[in-house]
């Protein structure tokens, strides 16, 4: 998975466009901001909902397997994303913020 174009949680701009590949119960427990909910199944029939960006797209899971193979398949689609390293545990671990929480929980990485 080298030759996967990814980029550390910490080097992820605030305002950078993050699409989570996670199922729907790990996005409702919680996730990045702002972030767009593909679940990596779905990716190739709604591929037209990816967002616009002028910068890459940051692809994220929980840890970064799920998003490694969804940034593949883009990319051989002639999409400019990158593969989150370490996936939202890392955000988490980062400190970065958190949406979202089932059943009035707080945010969290399943």
């Amino acid at each position: 998975m080298s030759d996967i174009p990814s980029i550390a949680v910490t080097d992820l701009a605030d305002d950078a466009t993050v699409v989570d590949v996670r199922e729907p119960e790990e996005w409702a427990a919680g996730h990045a901001p702002g972030a767009v909910h593909l679940p990596l199944g779905d990716l190739p029939a709604r591929i037209d909902e990816l967002p616009e960006t002028p910068a890459s797209l940051a692809v994220v899971c929980r840890s970064g397997g799920r998003s490694g193979r969804a940034v593949e398949w883009l990319v051989q689609q002639g999409f400019d994303v990158v593969n989150v390293d370490g996936g939202m545990q890392a955000w988490d671990r980062a400190g970065k913020p958190l949406v979202g929480g089932a059943d009035g929980q707080d945010p969290s990485v399943l």
